[in-house]
């Protein structure tokens, strides 16, 4: 596979900045409507690293359109009908972002993270080991490290700035912050979104062991589907025919970098260590065929 030109940071001279996140960077165009450009940059324990994985942002955009247009009959997403030409006139800043940028409604997030959780691993598993639960919810005794749960779980999180750790709360938890009737319906889209992709997923021969949703609301009240679906950076995709329980199995997903960072005496506080040539271009190549097992046809 071919390793393509990376992009650590855009900058576009025609509109405002409004804010870099760990990856993306959100740009105003107007009352309604903002450009969200998916970088290179690569977050790993909630430190932005110095070394980018190249063609990420476009593969991150690709699989999560892919996932937007699916999944249209459960919720609505943040996409807009603007044009890339029509928002960003100058063609050479056009083309560094193409196949990475896209253009969507303005709504106000919502102060949570949903994560949903198929299979017992990372902070899960650990959570299970000291306690026997997974963020407040008991499972049965004896289940093994990535064993499939008896049904998908939801764990949902706080929402932390970029350096700062998210915090898992209970489901009770986010009824203060979004209302019981809007935490239920968040809840039961988030299992019904990650069901439905798991079945597919399964069915191309990836495992979705887990994934994080985001979500916002427009003026009426309107539930929407924000920020990336399904990606391989807001999931844990293992290929199924490398999977067996009782083991961590091999990832298309970042665990592949947090699994390197794993072996470097780095105490995970910011400035993350930089990534030898060879981690980088593996990853990027493994980040292009999750993308491809997922979206061919």
């Amino acid at each position: 596979m071919n390793v393509p030109a990376a992009l650590f940071e855009s900058s576009l001279s025609n509109l405002n900045l409004r804010t870099r996140g760990k990856v993306r960077d959100i740009y105003d165009i107007d009352d309604q409507h903002l450009l969200i450009v998916t970088t290179d940059r690569l977050s790993a324990f909630d430190v932005v690293l110095p070394d980018p994985i190249p063609g990420k942002g476009r593969v991150l955009t690709s699989v999560s359109n892919f996932w937007f247009n699916k999944m249209q009959e459960i919720i609505p997403n943040h996409l807009a009908s603007l044009s890339l030409e029509e928002v960003v006139p100058n063609a050479q800043e056009r083309e560094k972002i193409q196949g990475r940028a896209i253009i969507v409604k303005k709504l106000k997030p919502l102060p949570i993270e949903a994560i949903v959780r198929g299979y017992l691993i990372g902070s899960g598993w650990k959570d299970y080991q000291k306690t026997g639960s997974v963020c407040g919810i008991e499972l049965a005794p004896g289940l093994q490290q990535a064993q499939q749960l008896p049904a998908a779980i939801y764990t949902p999180s706080t929402k932390a700035a970029v350096g700062d750790h998210d915090e898992n709360i209970s489901f009770a938890e986010t009824i203060p912050l979004l209302g019981e009737e809007m935490a239920t319906k968040v809840r039961d889209i988030s299992i019904k979104l990650y069901n439905s992709a798991a079945v597919y997923a399964k069915q191309r021969g990836i495992i979705i062991a887990d994934t994080k949703f985001e979500f916002g609301l427009d003026d009426a009240g309107t539930l929407y589907l924000i920020d990336e679906a399904l990606t391989p950076d807001s999931s844990r995709f293992w290929p199924a025919d490398q999977y067996q329980v009782g083991i961590s199995p091999p990832s298309f997903d970042k665990q592949f970098i947090r699994d390197y960072l794993e072996t470097l005496d780095w105490d995970k506080t910011p400035p993350g260590p930089k990534l030898p040539d060879e981690i980088t271009a593996i990853s990027s190549q493994k980040y292009q065929e999750a993308e491809k097992i997922l979206t061919e046809t």
